[in-house]
């Protein structure tokens, strides 16, 4: 018991509990509806989805439905324990995930936990109860095991295999293997030390075909292969969804972002210690990938960290600084120990009742950011099908009302395709030919904000009319 409460593992532990506390959060992300739908009939029907089954203007299109192991287990989470199974899931993988990055930090702890926290903040905008998590997961898996010995390097098939048919995240754990690879190459080209590096490239270069390899073993075979650079090429994403936009730094939000790039920039001036030629290439790769979409901040930080680390430690050595940051291994005096555990129990009561606090305001969080007294109008009055809604409730939607109304549009950007959205925003903002798509489509109902420019335009028109209104939602029906 001694042995537990050594400042340094009791340390560990408080840094996870509050990693976990601030992983812990309501079911807010918009996509989450249609992943527990798609999980639940996947288990229900026991096949694997090919076609969209939940519009109106995609159905029975092709659907790559990469996502279909996570969506199956998020699901079986909500079964089981409801949303706050859910909560707790995702927020043990997030402070799993910043846990195994503090675990490759060089220096002291103290100094390591500070990084760790400074990046978790940084990429906490991005945190949810989403697929996306998992792919975050194994990245930070990813990166252990590459910087680890040689012999641990096949592990990487195991995960890509898991990781392929959870989500296609995967490609981040190719380009690891293929950044190090290159990184690693080049620093035996620089030092002349090809016959010392020789057999890790080799198995590097083998591990990379093997994962390669295994990605088509998925159920959606080859397709899977270019999934994630269409993801990448496609401009509507880019335009209309928040979490591909670039990193507004104007935002107080990214401001943890922006000061840890500042200090990395003025770490590589001051700290008589640089990174590996491996490292620097990863972060090369990884810091425009992040000024590009939001959504890769995480995947950086995976890297940063220990970067940013390294080079801290480096320069408070120079500077005779490293003894304040030491934390002993000894065994605890007996004051030292009551110390701790009065510490740890501390912080594992304030993670529960932030557990707790969380979970309890759930109906709050989902009345705060989706629809829900609309949608219990729809189920009551049933008002005339085709329904078009607005973009991020269309997984709710999904979730609540199919399948007695399919949606016009929902979170899966790549089954609409660019055209498809680009004219769904015209018709949103009232530009260009607004009216095509309620006219292509045959639209009776319109479920939107309040301040959504088509809202106001409707409004003004004869044939249309307001049979619902509240703060966060207005539905029009055209009249007989």
């Amino acid at each position: 018991m001694k042995t537990f409460l050594q400042t340094r593992r009791v340390f560990v532990a408080v840094v996870a509990l509050g990693l976990f506390a601030m992983g812990a959060r309501g079911v807010a992300d918009p996509d989450v509806w249609w992943h527990l739908r798609t999980g639940q009939l996947v288990l229900q029907n026991h096949r694997i989805f090919h076609t969209d089954p939940y519009s109106f203007t995609r159905f029975g299109q092709p659907w790559v439905s990469h996502e279909w192991l996570s969506e199956v287990l998020m699901f079986g989470l909500y079964r089981v324990s409801g949303f706050g199974g859910l909560m707790v899931a995702f927020a043990a993988t997030i402070a799993a995930t910043f846990l195994l990055v503090l675990m490759r930090c060089p220096g002291r702890p103290y100094l390591a936990a500070l990084m760790t926290l400074w990046g978790a903040v940084a990429a906490a905008p991005t945190w949810g109860v989403r697929p996306q998590m998992f792919s975050f997961l194994l990245a930070s898996i990813f990166l252990v095991v590459l910087e680890a010995s040689s012999d641990l390097l096949w592990w990487t098939a195991p995960l890509m295999l898991l990781w392929v048919n959870l989500h296609a995240g995967y490609a981040i754990g190719l380009a690891l293997l293929a950044l190090f690879l290159v990184g690693e190459a080049v620093e035996a080209g620089a030092s002349g030390q090809w016959r010392k590096t020789a057999p890790r490239l080799k198995r590097l270069t083998l591990v990379f075909a093997a994962c390669l390899a295994l990605v088509p073993l998925n159920p959606n075979g080859l397709r899977i292969y270019s999934y994630p650079f269409d993801t990448l090429r496609s401009s509507a994403m880019h335009n209309f969804i928040q979490e591909w936009f670039s990193p507004d730094f104007h935002d107080p939000m990214y401001l943890p972002l922006l000061l840890m790039l500042l200090t990395f920039m003025a770490g590589l001036a001051l700290s008589p210690r640089h990174p590996r030629v491996r490292d620097l290439l990863l972060l090369l790769v990884m810091i425009p990938a992040a000024l590009r979409s939001v959504r890769h901040i995480p995947i950086l930080m995976l890297v940063l960290i220990p970067a940013l680390a390294q080079l801290a430690e480096a320069w408070l050595r120079q500077r005779s600084a490293a003894r304040l940051l030491t934390m002993g291994r000894t065994e605890p005096t007996p004051r030292t120990a009551l110390v701790n555990v009065l510490v740890l129990a501390t912080f594992a009561a304030f993670t529960l009742v932030r557990m707790r606090h969380v979970v309890n305001t759930q109906r709050e969080t989902e009345a705060q950011h989706f629809p829900a007294a609309a949608v219990a109008f729809l189920n009551r009055e049933h008002p005339p099908a085709p329904v078009l809604n607005h973009y991020n409730w269309g997984g709710y939607f999904i979730w609540k009302l199919y399948p007695q109304y399919r949606v016009f549009a929902d979170g899966r950007a790549d089954v609409y395709g660019d055209q498809f959205l680009a004219t769904f925003a015209a018709s949103y903002y009232v530009t260009d030919d607004w009216t095509k798509p309620i006219q292509l489509w045959g639209i009776r109902t319109v479920v939107l904000p309040p301040d959504a420019p088509l809202i106001t335009a409707l409004r003004s028109a004869p044939e249309w009319r307001q049979v619902y209104a509240d703060p966060e939602t207005i539905i029009l029906t055209r009249r007989q």
